[in-house]
């Protein structure tokens, strides 16, 4: 359980809002939402004053007072100011509230995507693998050698060279004809967040595994060795590809003071397949009998 699950089953914060103003004004009271905001509501924290106001900001229904500038935040300071709770505790208590069920959980859609024969100038894709392939296959040896191998190299324009040429690839955010944004048959409802030239891997790694809001459904270390792939789920329905792209960036360099690499914005951006025997996956997606002994993709 975590904030982006919450978000996710909540229509964004919506049904936080609604439970919490029904506490104080009764069942029949009503939010009334249009397009990406509420109409302005009673505030039970000011006075009852009909000056509380929802509009959906960076994937969740964010909160404001007209008549108080400093009183905003998200769904879940809101829920905070009537329950008095903090961390996994208040989260606890808005999923018992609102029974939040983990049946449907147990059903999970696995994204699909395609990937690319090497080398990367090779536009056109060779098949659509799922997520749960693309982890057995970056676990195996499959490209153990040659990443071992890139490793090893000094010279910059030989490891561009080398990892352009020699390294098979995959669009994460889904399937495509050919590898252009305009050539998108569906989308996946994944998001890659490139990290470089990143000094302590395991501490990064720490720090998004334990990400309030976002899901992390795939991470493995770049071909490289000083990067790290990180990839989310996002909801299409709320924003555009590239919106959640910059929400995101914005979202890390906030929170977290991290930069990424703004080429996670094209929805047919590649991602070189490495060997990395620790990548992780959303566990959600694992089966006790599923066998990682896979060689390739």
């Amino acid at each position: 359980m975590n904030k982006q699950m919450i978000l996710m089953k909540t229509r964004y914060g919506l049904d936080i809002y609604d439970l919490i103003l029904k506490t104080y004004y009764g069942e029949d009271y009503v939010l009334r939402v249009s397009g990406m905001a509420a109409l302005p509501v009673k505030n039970p924290f000011k006075d009852n004053k009909e000056t509380l106001n929802v509009m959906l900001k960076n994937g969740a229904f964010c909160y404001y007072d007209q008549r108080d500038k400093d009183f905003k935040g998200d769904p879940f300071k809101f829920a905070q100011l009537h329950y008095q709770l903090e961390g996994k505790a208040l989260l606890s208590k808005i999923w018992e509230e609102l029974n939040l069920s983990l049946k449907d959980q147990l059903k999970v859609a696995v994204p699909v995507f395609s990937v690319f024969k090497h080398p990367v100038s090779n536009i056109f894709p060779e098949k659509e693998i799922s997520l749960i392939e693309a982890y057995l296959g970056i676990k195996s040896t499959a490209y153990r050698d040659r990443t071992n191998y890139l490793r090893g190299l000094k010279d910059k324009d030989h490891i561009r060279k080398y990892k352009a040429t020699e390294f098979d690839y995959i669009t994460f955010s889904g399937t495509f004809t050919r590898r252009n944004d305009k050539a998108l048959v569906n989308h996946s409802g994944l998001l890659t967040i490139d990290f470089d030239h990143i000094s302590n891997i395991p501490e990064l790694k720490n720090i998004l595994l334990n990400d309030e809001y976002f899901e992390t459904e795939l991470m493995f270390v770049s071909p490289s060795g000083d990067g790290l792939k990180w990839i989310i789920s996002i909801d299409l329905n709320v924003c555009s590809h590239k919106e959640w792209f910059l929400a995101v960036s914005n979202y890390l360099k906030a929170t977290h003071n991290m930069e990424v690499d703004g080429s996670g914005k094209d929805v047919s951006r590649a991602c070189f397949l490495p060997y990395d025997l620790e990548v992780y996956i959303n566990p959600v997606y694992l089966k006790p009998t599923k066998s990682d002994d896979h060689e390739t993709i």
